[in-house]
C-alpha cells in the first residue's frame, strides 16, 4: 500500500505509560523502519516526547482517543511539539487484529494505518466549548443524583407509612417539603401536618390527613433529615452551575437564538448542543450526514449479498442523543413540519397502538432535529418551518388526492372530483 506520510508516530495511550512507534525511512533506498520507546505520563515527561518527535521530522501523530487519559497527551503533542497534524482516533475505528497485544504492538498497528492515510480524526472541540461541555455535562450528573436522591427519601416515607406523594404530585413540591421538615422537627399529628399546605394542595387536606397518619420515628427523621441536606446541597450545585453555564454561553448568544427558532430546543438544551458539537459546525462536520454519524442518530448499514438488512444504529454521543430525544419529544407537541413528520414515521412503522413505533418515529424526529440544526448553523438563518400541510399539499398533493379518493371510494361512494377556482 502507497505510503502517504513519510515520517509520522503513533501513541498507545496508558494511565501511568504511553507507547510510542515512529515510522521512518529505512537505511535501504525503498525500506521502511519502526522506532518504538516508551514515556511516563508525568506532564513534563510528555513534552519531552512531543520534542523527541519534532527531533525525528515527524510531521504527522495519531493516538487513540481514550477518555481523560488521553487529552494530556495530545495537549503535550499539539503545545510542545512541531507537527502538521496530530489526529485523535476512535479506537472503536482501529482494533488491532487479535494476536500478540502489548501498548508497543498496539502503537505499531496505529502507525502502519496512519502511515497509508487509513486514519481519521475525532471531534476535539476548542478550549471554551470543551470547558462548557465538562460544565453542562456535570450539570446533568446533579440532575440524576438528585432525583435518585429524592426516590431514596420517598422511600423512608413509604417505610414510615407516609404517603404525601400518593397524594401530592411529587415531594419536590413547597407543600410536601413543609410537611416533611415538620415530621422531622417532632410535629406528628396528622391535622397539623395536612394544614400546613399550600395553594392549590388545601383542596386535599382530608386526603392528605389520611396519608400522613404512620409510624414515623426518630430513626426515620434522621434519614430524612440527612437526604433533605443532600438536596438542599444538590440545588445550592444546581444553582451555581446555571449562573456559570449562563456567564460561558454569552460569546454564543447568537447561534444559541438560531437553535432556540427550532420548534422543541429550549435555551438550556441550545447550551447542551452547543457544547457538544461546537459552533462551526461545517467545519468539524462536511455535512449534516456526517453530524447524524457521528452522534449516532442515523440507521447503520448492513448488506451482504446485494441484500440490505436492518443495521442498527451505532452508540455515537451517548451525552447528546438523550437531549436531542428530549427535543424531540416536545418538538412534536408543536402543530407544524415536525409533527406531521412524526405522525407518518408512527404509522411507517406499526402505528400509534405500537410502542415500539412511536420509539422508532421519535428517533427519526431527533434525527431530522440535527439535520436542520446543521444546515442552521451552517447558513446562519433561523428556522422556518415548511408546515403541517408539507407532506399533503407541497411535496406530492395529486398523490394525496388519489388517497382520499381511495378511501370513499373503500366506503361504497362515487367520487367526482371538480377543481374550484
Amino acid at each position: 500500500m502507497r505510503v502517504l506520510y513519510e515520517r509520522c508516530a503513533a501513541v498507545d495511550v496508558g494511565k501511568d505509560e504511553i507507547a510510542v512507534a515512529v515510522r521512518l525511512p529505512g537505511n535501504v533506498a525503498g525500506e521502511r523502519q519502526t522506532v518504538k520507546r516508551t514515556f511516563r505520563t508525568f506532564y513534563g515527561v510528555l513534552a519531552q516526547a512531543a520534542r523527541w518527535l519534532t527531533e525525528q521530522d515527524v510531521t504527522h501523530v495519531a493516538m487513540e482517543c481514550t477518555g481523560v487519559y488521553s487529552m494530556p497527551v495530545y495537549h503535550a503533542l499539539v503545545e510542545h511539539g512541531d507537527f502538521e497534524q496530530v489526529l485523535m482516533c476512535n479506537a472503536g475505528h482501529v482494533r488491532n487484529v487479535p494476536g500478540r497485544k502489548t501498548d508497543l504492538c498496539d502503537a505499531e498497528w496505529l502507525v502502519n494505518l496512519l502511515e497509508c492515510g487509513l486514519l481519521r480524526g475525532s471531534f476535539i472541540p476548542p478550549a471554551e466549548i470543551k470547558a462548557a461541555r465538562d460544565v453542562l455535562r456535570y450539570r446533568v450528573k446533579l440532575v440524576q443524583s438528585r432525583t435518585s436522591e429524592m426516590s431514596r427519601l420517598g422511600n423512608v416515607l413509604q417505610d414510615a407509612g407516609i404517603k404525601i406523594d400518593s397524594v401530592a404530585s411529587s415531594l419536590a413540591t413547597k407543600s410536601a417539603r413543609a410537611m416533611v421538615d415538620a415530621l422531622v422537627d417532632g410535629e406528628r399529628r396528622p391535622g397539623v401536618l395536612a394544614d400546613l399546605a399550600k395553594g392549590k394542595m388545601r383542596n386535599k387536606i382530608p386526603d392528605l390527613g389520611q396519608a400522613l397518619e404512620g409510624r414515623f420515628d426518630s430513626h426515620h427523621a434522621l434519614m430524612c433529615r440527612l437526604h433533605l441536606e443532600h438536596l438542599d446541597q444538590l440545588d445550592a450545585m444546581i444553582t451555581k452551575l446555571d449562573a456559570q453555564i449562563e456567564q460561558m454561553m454569552q460569546p454564543f448568544r447568537a447561534h444559541r437564538e438560531l437553535l432556540t427558532s427550532i420548534p422543541g430546543i429550549a435555551p438550556f438544551s441550545a447550551a447542551a448542543i452547543i457544547s457538544e458539537i461546537g459552533v462551526e459546525v461545517p467545519h468539524y462536520f462536511p455535512t449534516a450526514e456526517h453530524l447524524a454519524s457521528w452522534s449516532g442518530l442515523c440507521p447503520g448499514n448492513h448488506e451482504s449479498a446485494g441484500k440490505r438488512y436492518r443495521g442498527q444504529r451505532r452508540k455515537g454521543n451517548q451525552h447528546l442523543q438523550p437531549v436531542l430525544v428530549e427535543c424531540a419529544w416536545a418538538a412534536i407537541r408543536h402543530e407544524g413540519y415536525l409533527q406531521a413528520f412524526y405522525r407518518r414515521q408512527v404509522m411507517k412503522f406499526g402505528g400509534f397502538r405500537s410502542g415500539a413505533a412511536k420509539k422508532k418515529a421519535i428517533v427519526a424526529v431527533a434525527h431530522k432535529l440535527l439535520v436542520i440544526i446543521w444546515h442552521v448553523m451552517a447558513t446562519g438563518q433561523r428556522y422556518e418551518d415548511l408546515g403541517a400541510s408539507y407532506f399533503t399539499l407541497r411535496l406530492d398533493p395529486q398523490r394525496e388526492t388519489d388517497r382520499l379518493v381511495r378511501r370513499l371510494q373503500a366506503q361504497g361512494y362515487t367520487v367526482t372530483l371538480e377543481l374550484t377556482a
